[in-house]
């Protein structure tokens, strides 16, 4: 009888903490979900709770050994903070600091229950929420502009190398297909500077770095060791090299869409390989990132080798 009202109470309490979240927040989870369902910038926040799922059911039992006396001092802060925010993000219509209020709320939580040592572990889920919220649009903005300026300006650089002429107008270059007398307008918006793919590479470094880590056990590290250790500043290495990598492949993108322009017309800017575009750029990066992470990975065992001769 025990037994089974330990179980009950073990039960009932979660339930009732994820039931007043949903509560608390159903109408900024409503507007996250809608977003990752419309905007193509953030679509790869569909998969972020799977991804999640995984990464805790992975380290479950790492989390069980983790659990450690209430910090409710800690946690109620963090709480208390939580609501401060969702209230001022309501009220001022700032929906980007709501949806800050869930991760620092469900941080709280965790630490109120558990004590502050799950979130370590925890540490990547955390950072994954984080990439699939979306930025204010006055930030992203401030952001694609410039990426698109440099994306063509190096796809100029690149049309030119394979002596097609070219202007450049801002973000708009200009070409004159071979044997045509109308000029051709290539804009490079906001898909091709590089940003949309620029989001989800950084969550795919992020997810690759976490799979590819050293097997160790977590509970002997503290944020300092963490800090030290070699796959923390790997994945560093490779959340900042989705930067240029972005900016590279999508350049290059444009470069190749401007050369067939060249030859073909606006054929080049219609039909299945226009299209397919923005995919092969996925998969050229992926490719780049995962070359990246191999020479980190291989650099480090090559100097391990050397230390220990």
């Amino acid at each position: 009888m025990i037994n089974s009202k330990l179980k009950f109470d073990s039960i009932w309490k979660p339930l009732a903490v994820a039931a007043t979240l949903c509560i608390l927040y159903a109408s900024v989870l409503a507007k996250l979900g809608f977003d990752w369902w419309t905007d193509e910038n953030y679509s790869h926040g569909l998969l972020i709770p799977f991804v999640i799922g995984y990464i805790i059911w992975l380290e479950f039992g790492e989390l069980k050994e983790a659990v450690r006396a209430p910090q409710i001092f800690l946690g109620g802060s963090l709480i208390l903070l939580a609501i401060l925010m969702l209230l001022g993000g309501t009220l001022g219509a700032e929906l980007f600091m709501q949806r800050i209020s869930l991760v620092v709320m469900l941080a709280g939580i965790i630490v109120y229950f558990w004590g502050a040592r799950l979130l370590q572990i925890l540490l990547v889920p955390f950072v994954l929420l984080l990439f699939a919220i979306p930025i204010p649009q006055i930030i992203f903005n401030k952001i694609a502009f410039p990426l698109q300026i440099w994306a063509s300006q190096m796809a100029v650089w690149g049309i030119r190398v394979f002596e097609v002429a070219s202007v450049r107008n801002g973000n708009v270059i200009e070409i004159l297909p071979r044997g045509s007398q109308q000029v051709i307008s290539l804009e490079v918006v906001e898909a091709c500077s590089g940003i949309r793919s620029l989001m989800t590479l950084m969550t795919l470094a992020l997810v690759l770095a976490y799979f590819t880590r050293e097997r160790r056990n977590k509970l002997a590290d503290g944020w300092f060791n963490l800090i030290k250790s070699f796959d923390f500043w790997r994945t560093l290495i490779l959340i900042f090299a989705a930067i240029p990598i972005a900016i590279i492949t999508n350049a290059g993108r444009v470069t190749a869409t401007g050369i067939l322009t060249y030859n073909y017309g606006k054929q080049a800017l219609e039909g299945f390989i226009h299209s397919s575009a923005g995919w092969m750029v996925y998969v050229v990066a992926l490719i780049l990132l995962f070359l990246i992470n191999l020479v980190l990975i291989y650099g480090k065992k090559l100097l391990t080798k050397n230390k220990n001769k």
